[in-house]
């Protein structure tokens, strides 16, 4: 009886991941972006600031 339990619980488990996971691909995506954007205008920022307090 406790393996048929713990085939039930696993199809269970099995099938809200399978339902999470597209959920989560495009907050990925949108964190992936803010996280390289960020990156850029850390970058790049200083190179700005430079560029006004020479030009």
């Amino acid at each position: 009886m406790l393996l048929q339990a713990a085939a039930y619980y696993e199809a269970r488990f099995d099938h809200a991941i399978d339902r999470l996971i597209p959920l989560l691909e495009p907050v990925m995506m949108v964190a992936l972006g803010g996280l390289i954007g960020a990156l850029m205008l850390a970058m790049y920022l200083p190179l700005f600031q430079m560029g006004s307090v020479l030009g």
